[in-house]
């Protein structure tokens, strides 16, 4: 018999997080979104997360890292939830010692039995695998690392799997990318709970300067771009993010590469996927985003920066491509 739902745990009340460990997972994906409970913690009083890191049978779990873990065991924490039961948020940190991951069978018994009573049940990377091996994912959007999305659709075809986002949120169930993401989602969780300002000091406290958004790539337009033209176009793609306020046209770019410009246009999609306009165009709206995230230049040098121009240019992007303006983004997004 399945334990009866949690009562709706109030405002005021701590809220329990629950993160399972076990033998190799990644030291990141749990202390990542650990620390930034414990720091919202000693920001806001004590009272507002209460932590719990508990694996199958308790005691130390290695990570992959090979630093060992102390836990509490299952069965512990399911005594202290017969008498002050409510799980706030439920998290599935990722990580494996090999090229496959191993499922931990009586995590996922626990997580298929307790994952109905949590108001939030959280992956971060291959932990995923752990909530869709228990049933929690099916028929949802879900991410994980990069890595591993090929892996985590061909095992669990009742998914869908987006390798690009940071985190994404269906309803109640929330997954990450991997390692830092985890950082990512664990800040929007308090966004969730606490608001916006609250979230900034926490990531001020853990010295990050943004706090980034989930719909954002798991890659850098750049590092994206250099993954994808590995070798022929790697050095163009490093050129290309150093001079984004210069004269981009194909002519320019397949002067720099001693190509024709048919010839250069040509290769550069059948290698990469996209055009070089293309190209161009996601790397200046990513320094335009980091800018607006991380310093505070007026528009009209965060224009002229990423080579938009015109400060209205930069207005028309941001509406066409996220449907913000500039200052709102920044007033969303940034840490200053």
């Amino acid at each position: 018999m399945s334990p009866r739902p949690s009562p709706k745990i109030p405002p005021s009340a701590p809220r329990r997080v629950v993160l399972l460990a076990y033998d190799g997972m990644n030291l990141l994906d749990l202390s990542g979104p650990l620390q930034v409970f414990a720091s919202t913690n000693r920001l806001e009083g004590s009272g507002i997360y209460r932590l719990h890191v508990v694996s199958a049978a308790g005691g130390t779990v290695l990570t992959n890292a090979g630093l060992p873990v102390a836990t509490e065991s299952l069965a512990a924490l399911d005594a202290v939830l017969e008498a002050d039961p409510g799980i706030h948020t439920l998290m599935s940190p990722g990580g494996s010692t090999g090229d496959g991951f191993d499922i931990d069978a009586e995590l996922v018994r626990w997580i298929r039995r307790r994952a109905p009573q949590a108001q939030r049940v959280c992956s971060v990377c291959t932990g995923a695998f752990h909530l869709a091996e228990a049933g929690v994912l099916d028929g949802l959007r879900v991410t994980t690392h990069w890595d591993w999305a090929d892996e985590l659709q061909r095992r669990y075809p009742k998914l869908q799997v987006d390798a690009d986002p940071i985190f994404i949120r269906q309803g109640r169930i929330w997954t990450s990318a991997g390692v830092t993401a985890g950082i990512d989602l664990a800040l929007a969780l308090v966004e969730q709970d606490l608001g916006h300002g609250k979230a900034i000091a926490t990531a001020r406290q853990l010295v990050m300067f943004i706090k980034r958004p989930g719909g954002q790539s798991q890659f850098s337009a750049p590092l994206a771009s250099q993954s994808a033209g590995a070798g022929r176009f790697a050095e163009l793609h490093a050129w290309i993010a150093a001079h984004l306020g210069e004269d981009l046209r194909v002519e320019n770019l397949a002067g720099y590469v001693n190509m024709s410009p048919r010839t250069f246009a040509r290769a550069y999609v059948a290698e990469t996927g996209r055009t070089p306009a293309r190209t161009v165009e996601l790397m200046r709206l990513e320094a335009a985003r980091r800018a607006l995230e991380e310093t505070s230049l007026p528009l009209k040098r965060i224009a002229t920066d990423a080579g938009y121009g015109e400060e209205q240019n930069l207005r028309r992007v941001f509406q066409r491509q996220l449907g913000v303006s500039p200052g709102q983004y920044r007033e969303r997004f940034s840490a200053h």
